[in-house]
């Protein structure tokens, strides 16, 4: 079982340069919608690379809880057997405690026809409409009464001609596990094409859909055929890659990341590079050599330079916080645009506590002007990848730092005290009451 961390806490010593070799987890993003599709089929399925993380291990409460057999083979191998799943309400609590069991609405409703899903949790970094996931739905067939809970029922799904009225991912793949058992064609418009929805395309296509468009915001379904258990793979977690590049940045470190996928790593190296970090590729391997020149390059003219997330393949909005510490410790000014969610910029308070240089324009907007020297601080981490900025902040920083709420940083991402200490970090995870 993943450690719960409610009552733990990150004690980090800033200053040393992390060295060495590092192998990425499996992306969440792409982990949770693939354990949510073993439901589509009525034979047990085998899924690789999945991270062990505490997102994970909440979503296979869920499925335990409707009568699948969940069972950790190895490591990170997991068997999923969804024979004797029976639909019924999902688990408030459970549901609350992560964003990703919305995406148990399209399989079971798929399968049995009904859902009662209770009011999904996850980060606080602003608004998250469910609005697209249903619409999508109901375009296919389903009845949606919102309550207290989302119930939706359908005698039975058809394919239909879908225009999602934002790119959301969720909803995309939500919409794509549905429409492989609607009866017809489905052609998803204005569709997520993140590579974590090319691995649930890919993954269904292995269970027996038949699905094209695959990386493209168009993806065309021939539904109506009976899924089969398959053996699924989880694809490297690009946003972890991301992480481990501004870790080497930051602390003029040189760490190697084994079994990448370039193809997804290009809006993300270029958006390092405008900051002066410039990790080069040798086959799937990408080396982060030290020192890097962190000069923030300008745009023609000698204008202020601007780093901007999107819908992919743009910066990943996942990044953005990573991006923003990175950039304290560049040389020149540079202005952040989170455009995807409205608080994701909201931990940068903490950052100038730490004594970075920056200034919050809006919601949407920050400027940073480096390099700062930064100083440790106590923090507590707001969600998953505001926390794991304050690692980075925390490791860049002169003196020992406290991070708080290090739950939020576990549910994205696995043992990561552990390996940045086989890197050279110094972190430590104690108990709150041993702090006192």
């Amino acid at each position: 079982m993943v450690r719960r961390s409610m009552s733990e806490c990150f004690r980090v010593t800033g200053g040393a340069p992390l060295r060495g070799t590092v192998r990425p987890a499996g992306n969440k993003n792409a982990a949770l919608p693939i354990v949510a599709a073993t439901l589509l089929a009525d034979s047990p399925s085998e899924i690789l690379n999945v991270p062990r993380i505490r997102d994970v291990e909440a979503l296979l409460a869920l499925l335990s809880d409707l009568g699948a057999e969940t069972t950790w083979t190895d490591e990170h191998t997991l068997r999923i057997d969804p024979s004797d799943v029976e639909p019924k309400r999902l688990d408030p609590e459970l549901c609350s405690s992560i964003r990703a069991s919305v995406l148990l609405a399209g399989p079971l409703l798929a399968r049995f026809g009904q859902v009662i899903l209770p009011p999904p949790g996850g980060d606080v970094i602003g608004r998250r409409r469910l609005d697209t996931h249903f619409l999508a739905l109901e375009q296919l067939g389903a009845k949606v009464d919102i309550g207290a809970d989302y119930q939706l029922q359908a005698k039975a799904l058809e394919g239909a001609d879908i225009f999602l009225d934002e790119p959301s991912v969720t909803a995309t793949e939500n919409a794509l596990m549905a429409a492989v058992l609607a009866q017809g064609r489905t052609v998803l418009q204005n569709a997520a094409s993140e590579p974590h929805v090319q691995d649930l395309a890919r993954a269904l296509a292995v269970m027996g859909a038949h699905i094209e468009g695959i990386g493209t915001n168009m993806l065309t379904v021939e539904g109506g055929r009976a899924l089969q258990g398959g053996r699924l793979e989880v694809g490297p977690d690009h946003v972890e890659i991301g992480s481990f590049i501004g870790l080497a940045a930051v602390t003029n470190g040189e760490i190697e990341i084994e079994d990448t996928r370039p193809d997804d790593l290009r809006s993300i190296l270029q958006t390092f590079e405008r900051l002066g970090v410039r990790p080069r590729l040798d086959g799937s391997r990408l080396i982060v050599d030290a020192p890097q020149e962190r000069r923030i390059r300008p745009d023609l003219g000698g204008h202020i330079p601007k780093i901007e997330d999107g819908p992919w393949p743009a910066f990943p909005a996942d990044l953005t916080s990573i991006a923003v510490v990175v950039a304290t410790q560049c040389e020149g000014m540079i202005l952040v645009f989170e455009k995807m969610f409205e608080s994701r910029l909201f931990f940068v308070d903490k950052l100038v506590g730490f004594g970075a240089r920056l200034l919050l324009c809006d919601p949407h907007r920050v400027v940073i002007s480096g390099p700062t020297q930064l100083q440790g601080g106590v923090v507590e981490s707001p969600d998953i990848r505001a926390g794991m900025a304050m690692l980075l902040a925390a490791l860049a920083a002169e003196g020992e730092s406290i991070i708080h709420n290090i739950g939020q940083i576990d549910r994205g991402y696995e043992r990561i005290d552990e390996r940045l200490r086989a890197l050279g970090a110094a972190v430590e995870r104690v108990e709150r009451k041993w702090m006192r």
